[in-house]
Order: structure tokens, then C-alpha cells, then sequence
């Protein structure tokens, strides 16, 4: 049966699919009124096709046969398991979605899931409302070593379990979407994806996917809608055109399969084949892999995985649960399983964003005057670019693809008032309308456009660089800010009036201030500086840097001065700056003015009759709760971002000589590579259930075709209660008063779901609301485009060559808390600290957390925070991660969330802000050498205690308030305001909350790394890593402590080219690869020998790419390849894993 392209919004056409699907199944097709049964030709054809299947009754498909196959040689020495013959396959996206509910009824109930069809899509609530690391991951032995973090469980009982697993009872084997008919079909479902594995890098390497294969009871078929909305749908698994080995170029070599089985809790341990007590061993002991008492539950009646794999490249994994979150952290499993035996790549824990810096740019810009020319020119993007954009004779481009982006000349001029673009053409000016909704694109890739910011701010134009920061967030742990940092700032900043108390008393200072010399203000005698505040030759920030105490630079008399000088002056004097025109000169004040209120002067002030407009940004609270704010600067604009990444990243390292035109500025020997694994993210909008504040939320949940979970079902008739309640509706956006209004007025749907309301857990909001949101980078696809096209025009790239976007920085992620009932305090962090290799993987190795509202409790998350999802050991994740690390040269800035010190509560504002602050730092100034020469960060140093030794320097460098008043100041006013002593130095917080909180560190760094050496692993460190571990278990290594030279040596780049065990690693890649093209090579081979599929093997040229793949294992196999490799990762040398 050939599949058929549906629209997965096409409701009706899927349910005919679906009932087509059914009847192939022997199962009854639904009335549903749409075709009104199967006609006598249909039904024939699927008695044929029922018969011919018959015939074929123990034929698997490709994908399949491959995991039958591994299971039959894992499995040999006990009793087989067979995968199912006969599934409900979910070949058509869309599919999933509709089979989750009755087809005649907007709900569905059992014992484990509660479903509901809601106005914006669909809600499932599972029976735990958030998962838990706590004692479920248990891998099968044999084949590789089962890491010490996880449960060992003998062969022969992943046998019984997973025989178990494929006969579940039949109430889990009902389909939702049937469960209203007089007979219910019950079946299992499957499904076939195709996740990314390591991204493409043009001229260096393909992308690579691996095959994934799911199977559910019927009841759970939702959980396959909830994977296939996050990582597509990779078609009917029994056709060629989707089996992943016949598409060398494109598949990683890699199996997986992953069983949902929520009755597996009822199992007992006698059953599932457990040893008794006496007869276990003591790991099993420990781990609960044995029994007392027969009527012993398997892990006790909770939730598990159980996976099996080995280093044949296939991992079979049984999800004893259906909580939605284990789907897709098995995804995330399997993926780094894959990747960590491909080599070249990795699978990252990480969020991302591509960050442009914007300026507010007032009413009037000129590029010529304003920006620095490189040269750049009109005339060169009308002749590179000319594919792309469609010229005027008037002197300027609109591009072909989107026609709001212009491409105006070098010299061109923006004005506001005129509300026009101008720029010389021969004897008179050309112009063109400058229009909102338009983006105005100068040769350089400066990027200008008019906007109106909400709260009846005036228009102004705001300007955009071309090159964005791509801000890598990896080894994040929950709760970490993985995804805020490629959300927006706007949520977070305040409007509202700038106020004077008395005009004319008020702007007598102000002018004083500005008339001011202050070139006697610097400590060194020979620095003078006597630019006047209102010069052209002094920028905004300049004056910002100026009225901000500096104990670094400035004299303590001028410091006092400044600390005695009211913020609201300094603030007036900002103001006047940043709107002063050089045709003003002495007669400034006259274009200030107040209004005259019952004959006296008002309060707000205005500037040429225009009311003026301040705003603020939320950085933390104060200990009542209230939001701490501080003002933007006048020519802030909140940087335009892209999201790369938001949890599960495909990277890969990239030596830089193997590619070309990468900036001046960032040649450096490697270049690491993101990509998004994901098409929609399993949000927790922790901001919304205030009304109104996450603007994006609200905005997605007025649409449809939306996937909730953890919110309560909204019955139609509440949303006229929300409109009645005004003062408390009001407060929500547009989109969702919009939605309310809509099913208040229609009664209709049934049901609905509000951002504001989460679903309720014993009595309680869960605090683990999730939806899935469509990726913003496809939700706007303009953003991309624009970025790619002004990162060309500022490199003068060509169409015909790949412009290269790799990550510029790493900023980390950690989860701080304050002491907890039953929860150590971990608040020793600064909002952002540095920190050097050993002691960043000293973190990384631990990767501690508070506690986060995804999971139930805080500790260790593992190795670089994804060990709880790592089915092979962790040590194979952190071999690669140094190396990448120290092949790419990155540095770790490590941010904070939650809190900073036990009493400074700050959320994610932290984590918002920093890409603001780092996309406007120059290269060099986010150079950690810089930083430190120039005093902009503080080195951590042990201290005593009681007594005892309290190793703070583990903490690296932290930033100080030179580096505030430097870095923040271009985005704040008063920037030494926005983080005081008490943060900047959280032991001033409380000095035995801090001690607490670093000996919680150092006993979990002794605790967690003496797993590597209980479970063996430690011998599979890398040098480097091996030294690091023995140090954090027994403090030195070789009589060696963390400062020896000798220790630090080791974590150079130097050393790592020049190892032999790096050396390894490359000749581990060329056999990984040498094995896996010589399959390819095979199957393709014996493929195209089938006389029955010999059309096929035409209609996807197949030949071809047994050429091709015979021609890449000849390159493979050259003596050259292993230079080819120089510079990347390598792979980890699997074979001294293997048992």
C-alpha cells in the first residue's frame, strides 16, 4: 500500500485514512460521517491486501529486521523476543493526533491519562504531572559496561520484560480514537523518526539522522503524537524510500526502538525472572534487582527504562510510564547513544541563540556618519546579490523572496519626521517611503527599520548589526535556562514617564552637570579627557561611563561626588543626551518643557511637545517579593535573536582550515557547529500563570493545532467567568482576551485551556505546565533569511558559497537555591563566573542543581547534565567534551538562575540579560585573558573556617563591579545599581550558607567521582580526566595538586595534538567509518540484486549512490583520511568498553 500525502491539519481526510488503515487490520472502519463506509472496490482491495499479508506473516520491515536481528544475537542465550508483526502504522503526520481522542467526543479517560480536544488543540494530563531521575534507569548487561548511576538488570530479565511489554492488557490496547464504537479496536501503534545526529556543515559533512522506532499499546498513542511533533514523522517504515540504509549519505549506521509498557509496574520481581535475596549479588543488592518477598513489586512499582544496547549500533529501550517528558529524554538517549559511537559529533544538553545587537536609534540615522564604513557599496550588492533581489531604477533593491526587505544605498538617510529614506542621487536626492513593516538593508548588512514599541510609545527607528553571537548554553542543568536564553527581554522592561519634581530647579543642575569640566576625575596624573558631555566626539555610553563611580579608574573625591550627585539628575542628564542635536547647541533647554497644569508646572517631562518615555528591566526581586527594576539606557533596544537550540543539540567540531571565508576575527584552529534537533519544544511557561507578562505564550495559546499537558480542561462556560471578572481579564494580551471572548460569546468547544491556569495536583497548580511550541525560527522564517542575507553582505559572501554560523561564545547554566527543608543550600554562584578547564569540568562532572520545577528533587544531574539519559557510560561524553572544548578554544561563563547567595532571588533575569550584555562585548572583550588583565573578573580563593580548609578557589573567577559598570553599563543607566556587593559576593550574604554550599560541592565532587572509579570507568578517562577525577576523589594526582603546572599542562591544546591517546581517537573514526561504508556498500549491493525491486532501485537511483559510497570507502581507506580527521573529534576507541 503506497502511503498518500495528507495535510496533517486535513482532519477529514485522515479519518478516511485511518479507517482504511483500521480494515487493512481486520478491525471495523468508525462512522464518523465524512465517507460514509468503504466502497465495495475499497473493501475488496483490502480483502486482497489482508490475504497477500497473510502469505507474508512473518515479513518485517527493513528498520525492523535490524532490531529483530540484534535482539536475536544480544538475546541468544535465553528466550527470544519477537517484535510485533501486525501495527497500526503511523505513516502520515497527523495521524497520532486523531487516533487520541473518540472521533465522536471531546474526551477520553482511563486509568493513566486523561484526554481532552480543546479549542487550541488537544490536552493530555498523564497520570504523574513530572518526572523523576530518582532509581528508574536500568540497563541490560552484557555487550558494554553499565555505568554505577544506573541499575544493572540480568539479560534474560530484559527478555521477560520486554516479552511483557508487547502484550500489554487490553484496556491499554484500546484506541482513543475508537472508544466510543459498539466494538473498540485495540491494537498497538508504531512509528518510524528520523532525529539528526550530527548537523551538516557544507564541505565537510552531510547531516546524519539515525532510525528510531516506537511502539504503544493503543490508549497511548499520544505519546507517539507528542514525539512526532517534536521530531517529525519519518514515513511508512515498510517503503524504500524511508529506509535509512539505502541513504548512505544521510544515516548514521544507528537502530533504535523504544516500547511504551506502563503495566510493567505491576510486574513483580519474581516474575520478571529476579534473583532471590540470597541469591543476588551485592550490586544487585543495592540496585533492588532481587527479592524477599514474592509479591515484590519491580522497582518497587514506579516508573523505569530499561535499555539494552551494545556497540553494534542498535538500542532497544522499555518506557515503563506515560509521562510525555521519558519520550523525548529517550529520543535525547538514543541520540547520544549514536552519536557517542559515530564520533565527530555530540549530543548536547544545550539551549542556543543567534543574537543581534539593536540600538534604539532615534528619530534620524545616516550610515555614513554613524556606522564605520568598510567599504562596502551599493553597486556590489547589485551585481553579487542580483539573484536575489530585484533592482529600481531609483537606486535601491527589494528583495525577490520577501519583498518588505529593501536594500538601500551606502550614503542613505533616515528620517523620521520626513518619514523618509534619502540618499544622493546625481543632481537631486532620491528617496522612497520609509514605511513600518519594512526592513531597510544597507550593503554592510546593517539592518534599519521603524517601529513603535507598545505603550503608546512614539515611533523611532531601531537599528540591527549583520553578524550576530551565536550564545552556545550547553551543559545546562534543569531549570538552568536552557530555553530563556532565546527568549525575548520585552517581558521583563517596564514603561512609564520620565518624571522631574520641580522643572526649572531640576534643569539648573541638570545644566551644571552638563557644563561640568571632568577632565581632573582619572587617578593616573597624565589621563586628561575634556570632551564635553554634549560633543559629537562623546557617545551616550561614554557619558553613561562618565556619571558611574569607577573606584578603578576615578579619584575617591570624584567617586563620592558621583555617589552624592542624585540618580535622577544623572538619569535627566542621559535623557538630554541622548535626544541633543548638534543645531541646538547653548539653547538646549528650550526644547525641554512640562505642561502647565492648573497654572503650574507639571511633572512629566517632554521634549519638542513630545511626552518622553523611560524604561525598565526587571533584574530579580527584593526579599518581599517586589521586582527590583533599573532603567535601559536611551538607545537601548533589546537584541534581535534567533534561537539555535533549546535542549537537544546535534554538534559537531569542525577543523577551521577545512573550510573558507570565515571572519578575520574568528580564526581559530576549530569551530563547533549547532543544530536543533527539535521542530516544536516542550515549553513550561513558568512566567504566564501571570497574567499577561509572557506575551509569547499567551499568543501561542490562541492558536490551535497547540499540544498541552499539565492544564486543566476549561469547561466552555468559565471563559464567561474570566470575562466577567474585567479588571482581572484585561490584564491578559490581546490574543487571549480575543480567545476568551470568542468561546464566551459561542459556548463552543467543550472545552479550553488558559495560559493562567495550570492543571491542579492535589489541590495544588502543577508546577510542570508544558505545551509545545512551534520553533520560532519556522514560526518566522523571514528572521533567518534576513540574518543570512546581511551576514553575506557583511562578508561580501556569494550566493554559490555557505555562509558558516558557529558558535562565538558558551555561556553554562546553573540552578542555585537557598537552604530547603531536606535540601542543602547550593547559592555560592555570582550572577556570572569564569571558569578555567579543570575546574569547569570539575563542574561539568558534577553538574549540580537546585531544585527544578521539571523534576522532583535537586543533587547531582550527572556528567555535563545529561548522565541520567546517557545509556552508555558518562566518561565517553566528558572524553569528548574536553576535547571539543579543547580543540575549539571556547571559554566557560557560567550564569545563574534561581538565585544568587541564599537571599537575592532572580529567576531567569539572569539568564536574559547576559546575551544582551555579551552581544555587546567585542571579541576580544569576551576573552577571558582580557578580562582578567584588565581586573574585570576576581579570582575565588580558599579561605578558613572553623577550622577548616573551604576550597572556593573551585569556583573559578567571578565578575566584579568594574566589569558591571564596563559590560552593563551599555545596557543600563546606573549599572553598579543592578547588582550590589551582597550579589556580586554572595558569602556577604550569609558567610555559613556559603560554607555550607561549597562542602556541599566538595562532597559531591568526592561522591561523584568516586563512581568512575567504583564502575571501572576511570580507566577510560582521557589523561587530563583521569588526573581531574583523581584529584576531586583524593585531592592530588601523583603527589600533584589542581595548581601544578603539571596538572594544567595537561588541559592544553598543545598537549592534546601531540597525545598519542587523541591520536587514538582519529584512527577509532576511520574504522568507525571503514565499518560503516562497507555495510553501505553491501546492503546497496544486495538492494539492487532484487529483480523484484529493480524499478525502485532506478526511481532512487540507486546505483548512483553505490558509486558514490563505494568511491567515500576508497577516500576512507587512503592513508589521507587520518589527516582529513586532524582537528576534529575523533571517536571514542569503543572497543575497550566491550565485556
Amino acid at each position: 500500500m503506497i502511503s498518500p500525502h495528507i495535510n496533517p491539519t486535513d482532519t477529514t481526510r485522515l479519518i478516511d485514512y485511518i479507517n482504511v488503515k483500521l480494515s487493512l487490520l481486520g478491525f471495523a472502519p468508525v462512522a464518523a460521517g465524512t465517507s460514509g463506509g468503504l466502497s465495495e472496490i475499497l473493501s475488496s482491495l483490502v480483502a486482497q491486501y489482508r490475504e497477500k499479508e497473510r502469505l507474508l506473516a512473518n515479513h518485517l520491515c527493513p528498520v525492523d529486521h535490524r532490531i529483530q536481528t540484534f535482539l536475536y544475537d544480544y538475546l541468544q542465550d535465553v528466550p527470544s523476543v519477537k517484535l510485533p508483526l501486525r501495527t497500526l502504522v503511523l505513516d502520515q503526520p497527523g495521524m497520532a493526533r486523531v487516533l487520541s481522542l473518540p472521533v465522536d467526543k471531546d474526551e477520553f479517560a482511563s486509568s493513566i491519562l486523561s484526554s481532552y480536544r480543546v479549542k487550541q488543540g488537544v490536552l493530555h494530563n498523564p497520570k504523574s504531572d513530572r518526572r523523576t531521575t530518582q532509581g528508574i534507569f536500568h540497563v541490560a548487561e552484557g555487550g558494554l559496561p553499565v555505568p554505577d548511576d544506573k541499575i544493572g538488570v540480568p539479560k534474560a530479565v530484559f527478555g521477560k520484560m520486554l516479552a511483557l511489554a508487547f502484550s500489554p492488557p487490553r484496556e491499554l490496547m484500546r484506541l482513543p480514537f475508537t472508544a466510543t464504537q459498539a466494538e473498540p479496536s485495540e491494537c498497538l501503534v508504531s512509528l518510524l523518526l528520523r532525529p539528526i545526529v550530527c548537523p551538516e556543515v557544507p564541505g565537510f559533512t552531510s547531516q546524519k539522522a539515525m532510525e528510531i522506532r516506537f511502539f504503544a499499546p493503543g490508549n497511548l498513542v499520544s505519546n507517539l503524537d507528542f514525539v512526532e511533533s517534536i521530531f517529525g514523522n519519518g514515513g511508512d517504515p515498510n517503503l524504500p524510500e524511508f529506509d535509512a540504509a539505502l541513504d548512505p549519505e544521510h544515516w548514521s549506521g544507528h537502530t533504535g526502538c523504544v516500547v511504551l509498557a506502563p503495566h510493567l509496574t505491576k510486574v513483580t520481581r519474581k516474575e520478571a525472572g529476579l534473583p532471590r535475596w540470597e541469591d543476588a549479588t551485592e550490586r544487585q543488592r543495592r540496585d533492588g534487582m532481587c527479592w524477599k518477598d514474592e509479591w515484590e513489586f519491580y522497582n518497587n512499582g514506579q516508573a523505569f527504562k530499561l535499555t539494552c544496547r551494545d556497540a553494534s549500533g542498535v538500542i532497544v529501550t522499555i518506557i515503563a510510564d506515560n509521562y510525555f517528558g521519558y519520550c523525548k529524554k529517550e529520543v535525547k538517549t538514543q541520540l547520544s547513544y549514536a552519536a557517542n559511537l559515530f564520533g565527530l559529533c555530540e549530543e548536547e544538553h544545550a539551549g542556543g541563540a543567534l543574537v543581534f545587537q539593536s540600538y534604539d536609534l532615534g528619530e534620524e540615522f545616516a550610515g555614513d556618519l554613524h556606522v564605520k564604513g568598510k567599504g562596502h557599496s551599493f553597486a556590489e550588492v547589485s551585481t553579487v546579490y542580483r539573484d536575489r533581489i530585484d533592482l529600481k531604477p531609483e537606486g535601491y533593491a527589494i528583495d525577490k523572496k520577501y519583498p518588505d526587505i529593501i536594500y538601500v544605498p551606502e550614503d542613505a538617510r533616515f528620517d523620521l519626521h520626513q518619514q523618509k529614506v534619502i540618499w544622493p542621487g546625481g543632481k537631486t536626492e532620491r528617496s522612497i517611503r520609509l514605511l513600518p513593516g519594512k526592513t531597510y538593508v544597507r550593503p554592510s548588512g546593517y539592518q534599519v527599520r521603524m517601529e513603535r514599541p507598545s505603550e503608546n510609545r512614539s515611533w523611532r527607528l531601531v537599528g540591527t548589526v549583520a553578524e550576530g553571537v551565536l550564545c552556545h548554553k550547553p551543559c545546562t542543568v534543569s531549570g538552568g535556562g536552557k530555553s530563556e536564553i532565546s527568549k525575548p527581554i520585552t517581558d521583563a522592561i517596564l514603561t512609564g514617564p520620565v518624571f522631574v519634581s520641580d522643572f526649572k530647579k531640576d534643569f539648573d543642575q541638570v545644566a551644571e552637570l552638563i557644563s561640568r569640566d571632568y577632565s581632573d576625575r582619572f587617578k593616573g596624573a597624565g589621563r586628561t579627557d575634556k570632551r564635553p558631555i554634549l560633543s559629537a566626539e562623546r557617545s551616550l555610553g561614554s557619558v553613561i561611563k562618565l556619571l558611574t563611580p569607577d573606584e578603578t579608574d576615578y579619584k575617591a573625591e570624584y567617586n563620592d561626588w558621583l555617589e552624592n550627585t542624585p540618580q535622577y539628575l544623572k538619569e535627566l542628564v542621559f535623557v538630554v543626551k541622548r535626544y541633543f542635536k548638534p543645531e541646538w547647541g547653548q539653547n538646549w533647554r528650550e526644547h525641554f518643557s512640562v505642561d502647565i497644569i492648573n497654572g503650574k508646572p507639571g511633572n512629566e517631562l517632554k521634549c519638542d511637545s513630545r511626552k518622553l518615555v523611560t524604561t525598565h528591566l526587571r533584574v530579580g526581586f527584593d526579599t518581599d517579593g517586589s521586582w527590583r527594576t533599573f532603567g535601559l539606557r536611551k538607545d537601548f533596544h533589546p537584541s534581535l535573536k534567533i534561537q539555535a537550540e533549546d535542549d537537544i543539540t546535534a554538534s559537531v567540531v569542525v577543523p577551521a582550515s577545512a573550510l573558507e571565508n570565515i571572519p578575520a576575527a574568528d580564526q581559530v584552529s576549530a569551530l563547533k557547529f549547532v543544530k536543533n534537533c527539535e521542530y516544536r519544544l516542550f515549553q513550561r511557561p513558568d512566567d504566564a500563570i501571570h497574567r499577561g507578562y509572557d506575551k509569547l505564550t499567551e499568543k501561542d495559546f490562541s492558536q490551535g493545532d497547540n499540544f498541552f499537558s499539565n492544564y486543566e480542561p476549561l469547561p466552555a462556560k468559565f471563559a464567561r467567568e474570566l470575562l466577567d471578572d474585567s479588571i482581572a481579564f484585561y490584564q491578559f494580551t490581546e490574543p487571549m482576551q480575543k480567545l476568551i471572548r470568542e468561546i464566551a460569546e459561542t459556548g463552543k468547544p467543550n472545552f479550553f485551556v488558559c495560559s493562567a491556569h495550570p492543571r491542579l495536583v492535589e489541590g495544588k497548580p502543577s508546577k510542570n505546565p508544558r505545551y509545545l511550541q512551534l520553533r520560532p525560527d519556522l514560526v518566522n522564517p523571514r528572521n533567518s533569511y534576513l540574518a543570512e542575507m546581511a551576514g553575506r553582505l557583511r562578508r561580501r559572501l556569494p550566493l554559490d558559497k555557505p555562509l558558516h554560523k558557529f558558535v562565538n561564545a558558551v555561556l553554562p547554566g546553573r540552578r542555585n537555591n537557598p537552604p530547603e527543608p531536606g535540601v542543602r543550600p547550593l547559592a555560592v554562584f555570582n550572577p556570572i563566573h569564569y571558569f578555567e578547564l579543570p575546574e569547569l569540568f570539575m563542574e561539568f562532572i558534577c553538574s549540580m542543581t537546585g531544585k527544578s520545577p521539571s523534576t522532583t528533587g535537586a543533587g547531582s544531574e550527572g556528567a555535563l547534565t545529561k548522565g541520567p539519559f546517557n545509556a552508555l557510560p558518562p566518561i565517553i561524553d566528558l572524553n569528548n567534551a574536553l576535547v571539543s572544548w579543547l580543540l575549539t578554544g571556547h571559554h566557560g561563563f557560567v550564569t545563574a538562575a534561581g538565585h544568587v547567595g541564599p537571599k537575592a532571588r532572580v529567576d531567569h533575569d539572569v539568564s536574559l540579560l547576559v546575551p544582551e550584555v555579551w552581544c555587546r562585548m567585542k571579541p576580544e572583550e569576551r576573552d577571558p585573558n582580557f578580562l582578567i588583565a584588565n581586573s574585570f573578573l576576581e579570582k575565588c580563593q580558599d579561605f578558613e573556617h572553623d577550622g577548616k580548609k573551604i576550597l572556593a578557589s573551585r569556583l573559578g573567577y567571578r565578575i566584579n563591579a568594574h566589569f558591571v559598570r564596563a559590560f552593563f553599563g551599555r545596557v543600563f543607566n546606573h549599572p553598579h545599581e543592578v547588582f550590589t556587593d551582597e550579589m556580586l559576593r554572595p558569602e556577604l550574604q550569609s558567610l555559613d550558607i556559603f560554607v555550607d554550599g561549597m562542602e556541599n560541592i566538595m562532597a559531591t565532587q568526592k561522591r561523584v567521582s568516586k563512581a568512575y572509579f567504583d564502575d571501572g570507568s576511570i580507566a577510560q578517562a582521557c589523561p587530563p580526566l583521569q588526573a581531574l577525577l583523581t584529584i576531586m576523589l583524593h585531592d592530588e594526582w601523583e603527589g600533584k595538586g589542581l595548581d601544578h603546572p603539571e596538572v594544567r599542562q595537561l588541559f592544553t591544546r598543545e598537549n592534546l595534538l601531540a597525545s598519542d591517546w587523541y591520536a587514538a581517537r582519529l584512527i577509532a573514526k576511520q574504522k568507525v567509518d571503514r565499518h560503516l561504508w562497507k555495510r553501505h556498500v553491501e546492503y546497496l549491493e544486495k538492494f539492487i540484486k532484487r529483480t523484484s525491486h529493480s524499478e525502485e532501485s532506478v526511481r532512487l537511483l540507486l546505483p548512483h549512490r553505490l558509486t558514490r559510497a563505494r568511491k567515500t570507502l576508497e577516500e576512507i581507506e587512503s592513508p589521507a583520511y587520518l589527516k582529513i580527521l586532524q582537528g576534529t573529534l575523533g571517536a571514542e576507541p569503543i572497543d575497550k568498553y566491550v565485556t
